[in-house]
């Protein structure tokens, strides 16, 4: 099997489903609890946030454990519009995003807030100057993703937080759930950024697990009610064997993430510059610095994405179309549609994500099962 759909989840490290699983044997304790074994919880809770907080630059107090993406994104999107209201019902974001943030927005615009969705370039990228064109009085959050999952464009984070610095009571939402051990660091905890998302599923830890950065000073209101965990923001018994697994998942992917993004550059131009000879493709994802290392999105013209991903299902090599939230729906990749892209191509785009375990070698065998395929594709087109 050649696994090139890492964008949509992740296999579990063994070495933290060994964590994982120590935990939830030995230490299983409410980290609530008054006596020593919740004491133990808590101190493994603690210590967990203390690994993250150090490997992301931030500090421990700037952590907060979630189920994943979705949840972060509805948290910090929501939360932002509960606790300044007050202020302003005005919120930008881009016409690219995932789906947590992008119905988030309409959940919010139906409770009566004005959402402005900028639109990208033909590398699905906004622009900054957009952005800055946009800002009204009342404006109380700008959510920028980092890495579109669709196609990999990145976006101007940098730029972004540039206008933003001029307005420091708005605030900076980054979804930066395709980021991780993608050599992006830099990029998405500049210090204007306020609140960040992550998944853990994503970069090898258990699935139903994630977290955000909330810059201290910067407030918003809790989603979840209840015992008052996560200092009183987000309620609910944590789930400790997996804040423990993903603590070790990132540091597995931290400390191999300049070799891990220089393989995937490697194996993205393998498979990049064979299949762009070809007249009926179509790619939509650069070699460029615009795009993050991992994903490749590209079309066969007059061929279905979904067709294309069976074929090589049959192969042994698993891609998909251009999100697996989306997948089964049948619907034509936005990010495509957003970026001015034919529907009748943009239903036939597909995405390769890859991962750190991938190889050169896979590469070569998609590229050699492409060569057959293709010449399947082209009677059906």
């Amino acid at each position: 099997m050649i696994y090139f759909d890492n964008s949509a989840t992740t296999k579990v490290d063994s070495k933290v489903l060994d964590t994982y699983n120590q935990v939830s044997e030995k230490i299983w304790g409410n980290p609530s609890s008054l006596h020593n074994f919740g004491q133990q919880s808590f101190n493994l809770l603690s210590q967990s946030r203390d690994q993250i907080a150090k490997l992301l630059g931030v500090e421990p107090n700037e952590i907060y454990f979630t189920s994943g993406g979705t949840e972060g994104d509805n948290w910090v999107i929501k939360g932002t519009a509960k606790e300044k209201h007050q202020f302003g019902k005005h919120i930008i974001t881009s016409s690219v995003e995932h789906a947590a943030v992008k119905n988030s927005m309409h959940a919010l615009e139906d409770l009566g807030f004005d959402v402005t969705y900028l639109p990208v370039d033909k590398e699905g990228r906004v622009s900054a100057q957009d952005l800055e064109n946009a800002i009204r009085p009342d404006t109380i959050l700008v959510s920028i993703m980092a890495v579109n999952n669709e196609m990999g464009a990145v976006e101007p984070l940098d730029e972004i937080s540039d206008v933003l610095r001029k307005y420091p009571k708005i605030h900076f939402h980054v979804d930066a759930v395709q980021a991780v051990g993608k050599g992006l660091h830099d990029l998405v905890f500049n210090d204007r950024v306020d609140f960040v998302t992550f998944s853990g599923h994503k970069f090898h830890a258990p699935r139903g697990i994630g977290l955000i950065y909330g810059r201290n000073g910067r407030k918003i209101a809790p989603l979840m009610d209840g015992g008052g965990q996560e200092r009183g923001q987000r309620s609910g018994t944590e789930n400790l064997p997996a804040i423990a697994g993903m603590a070790k998942a990132l540091r597995i992917i931290s400390d191999h993430e300049t070799e891990s993004v220089a393989s995937e550059q490697k194996i993205r131009k393998q498979i990049y510059d064979h299949i762009t000879k070809f007249d009926k493709v179509h790619t939509f994802s650069g070699l460029s610095d615009h795009f993050a290392p991992h994903i490749l999105c590209f079309a066969v013209e007059g061929v279905k994405g979904e067709t294309i991903v069976h074929a090589f299902e049959e192969h042994g090599i698993y891609i998909s179309t251009t999100s697996a939230c989306s997948s089964k729906k049948e619907e034509t990749a936005s990010t495509l549609d957003a970026m001015g892209i034919d529907p009748s191509i943009s239903r036939s785009a597909v995405r390769i994500s890859l991962g750190d375990k991938n190889t050169l070698e896979e590469a070569n065998q998609f590229n050699q099962v492409f060569d057959q395929l293709y010449e399947e594709f082209k009677k059906l087109s």
